[in-house]
């Protein structure tokens, strides 16, 4: 068990420890055109108070929800063009100096997804000056729009330029409330690793705990014996994480005409195989707690969405779901945090992601298939190490089945890169396992950057310099 630790929840950025619950999102990509002017400006950003409201904001708790929070990170160009020293930007690690377009090929950017395509600030022609990523969540879109524009005019006197902005608004359900449900169908974001130290996410979690070091830097990680290396000064890199930020466009259509097509060839109902294919049912529900329904009776409390494993424990908790008879070995959520499931170096809670983000586009509208809507997700994904968390865990367990038995050399049946083998297996007890394949990719990657994310007091340093 991960030992007790007191972080400093006021040099934290929020968003590395909480998930903020709301209900819009935009980032802005913005270029530092005059560096001395900006470092104070961001540095400013790190000194909120109640008479600064556009202060970025922390991880501590807060008695009544703000209507909006706001942070921020820098790729390493944008450090660069800031003007920090050269044996600071020297100590950042490696993946993240050679930044998203140079490390595609390991995650799976490839084809379609490859930075070739990649449009508005994050094409390969604009890269080099994408250098700030500032997040805006608010209540809706009308306090985007509202804090945009106290925005704006500050980054005009900071020496700051705007490239573009991705604006993404939760999917809404009856009577317009805003959801969980992403553009596939699936509600979603129930699944965050519960951080030593951090404020609770609100939903059970059967799993250890995860270390403070494991999402930030200086404190003691997942690996025993081992914190991952700091930046230097320390003041810059203490308490900082990383993200690797995403515009992951989605064939919501070319989904749906999956499964019926897959229905009508194994005879199933095309909501078990959607099921099948994620791991949990398009209500939220999971497979492991709920095989037969989404709609179980009496219904699952939101709040144990994740408590589940895929092996019994101790205690005797947990369903012992070893051959995937419940939940598929190879299905979405099983690869992408496959719990306490037997695989290679008996990982599965050693490479864990805070995953934070927003459905972008109108939803899909069966009656419109082809009404040329670009749709799908703003993602951020966090993590203390690219390399050990998010490139891991596209390139092993997204794009490659060899961790886990019985998977062989195939992919994500979501969201893998498509280059290798297109094959889903569903185990039956007592029967041969049913078979898909052939389907096509229903997720592109249209944009993408690595990130920084300072410590409060790391940006005040960066403003002092």
């Amino acid at each position: 068990m991960a030992a007790p630790v007191e972080l400093d929840l006021a040099d934290i950025q929020g968003l590395i420890l909480r998930g903020y619950t709301m209900y819009s999102l935009r980032l802005f990509v913005l270029r530092v055109d005059e560096p001395a002017t900006s470092r104070r400006f961001l540095g400013a950003l790190a000194t909120s108070t109640a008479d600064t409201p556009l202060g970025l904001t922390a991880a501590v708790p807060w008695f009544a929800k703000p209507s909006h929070c706001l942070n921020v990170g820098f790729t390493s160009a944008g450090l660069a063009s800031l003007e920090l020293p050269a044996d600071s930007l020297g100590s950042f690690p490696e993946e993240f100096r050679q930044g998203a377009i140079e490390r595609a090929e390991v995650v799976g950017d490839v084809g379609d997804s490859h930075p070739d395509h990649w449009t508005g600030a994050f094409a390969p022609s604009k890269a080099a000056e994408a250098h700030v990523v500032l997040i805006l969540f608010a209540q809706d879109r009308d306090v985007v729009e509202e804090v945009s524009a106290s925005l704006r005019p500050l980054f005009a006197r900071a020496g700051l330029g705007e490239l573009s902005t991705y604006d993404g608004d939760a999917l809404r359900g009856d009577e317009g409330v805003p959801t969980r449900m992403a553009h596939f169908g699936y509600q979603d974001g129930f699944s965050q690793p519960t951080i030593v130290g951090a404020p609770p996410s609100g939903f059970r979690d059967p799993l250890p705990l995860a270390p403070a070091g494991e999402f930030l830097l200086g404190h003691p990680s997942q690996h025993p014996g081992l914190s991952y290396p700091v930046p230097v000064p320390e003041m810059l890199g203490r308490n900082g994480s990383f993200a690797a930020v995403r515009i992951l466009e989605q064939d919501v259509h070319g989904f749906e005409v999956f499964l019926q097509q897959a229905a009508a060839e194994l005879g199933m109902d095309p909501e078990l195989i959607a099921a099948k294919v994620c791991g949990r049912w398009r209500t939220g529900v999971p497979l492991t707690l709920s095989p037969g329904t989404g709609t179980p009776k009496p219904t699952i409390p939101e709040a144990d969405l994740n408590d589940f494993d895929y092996v019994a424990g101790a205690d005797g908790r947990g369903v012992d779901d070893a051959k995937g008879y419940r939940c598929p070995i190879g299905s979405h959520i099983r690869r992408t945090n496959p719990r306490s499931s037997r695989i290679a170096g008996a990982g599965g809670n050693l490479h864990r992601i805070v995953r934070r983000g927003m459905p972008y586009g109108s939803p899909y509208d069966p009656a419109r298939p082809d009404d040329g809507i670009a749709r799908g997700l703003l993602g951020l994904f966090i993590g203390v190490s690219l390399a050990d968390q998010f490139e891991f865990v596209m390139a092993d367990w997204v794009n490659d089945g060899r961790f886990a038995p019985g998977l062989g050399r195939t992919q994500d049946p979501l969201i893998g890169d498509g280059k290798g083998e297109v094959r889903f297996k569903i185990p039956v007890q007592g029967q041969a396992p049913r078979a898909i394949s052939g389907f096509s990719r229903f997720v592109t990657t249209r944009g993408g950057a690595y990130c920084f994310l300072p410590s409060l007091s790391a940006l005040r340093w960066m403003g002092a310099q």
